[in-house]
């Protein structure tokens, strides 16, 4: 089963992440509390997904314990392929999401964490940026459906 492990927010770009356990969504606006929720926001900045094990296979590699929230996406997920989802339909508990493009990872990330592989290291690894279809809740424990 894919299910959601983590939820984080930030309120503006320069604050750290907070995890929450439980996120209110609105279709074509993003995360409410968050930085990139909007009256009429870009499908790909609603909300972003990452893989657990893409996270733990580059701490794992590099002997780190960088935290999963620090690579400053929303959702953190375990047991999806998220590069297989780009252009499909999902569901997150009762939430419906569409899968928009990769999340590059940026310098600025790299800068966070004082990894100079970072942007090397996550090129097609870095999470999923998602539209939001339909307003609901999304919480840890929460499972991932493919539609």
């Amino acid at each position: 089963m894919s299910e959601v492990i983590k939820i984080g927010i930030a309120k503006s770009k320069s604050k750290e992440i907070q995890e929450v356990k439980e996120i209110n969504v609105f279709a074509g606006k993003g995360i409410v509390g968050d930085r990139y929720f909007n009256e009429k926001n870009e499908d790909r900045n609603q909300l972003t997904l990452i893989e657990s094990e893409n996270i733990d296979y580059y701490n794992d590699k590099f002997n780190l314990k960088i935290p999963y929230l620090n690579f400053r996406r929303n959702i953190v997920t375990k047991g999806i392929k998220l590069n297989d989802v780009v252009g499909k339909k999902l569901i997150i508990g009762k939430t419906e999401i569409k899968g928009i493009d990769l999340c590059r990872p940026c310098k600025s990330l790299q800068e966070n964490l004082n990894q100079e592989n970072i942007i090397k290291e996550f090129l097609r690894m870095g999470g999923l940026r998602c539209a939001i279809l339909t307003s609901s809740n999304i919480k840890v424990g929460d499972e991932i459906k493919v539609l």
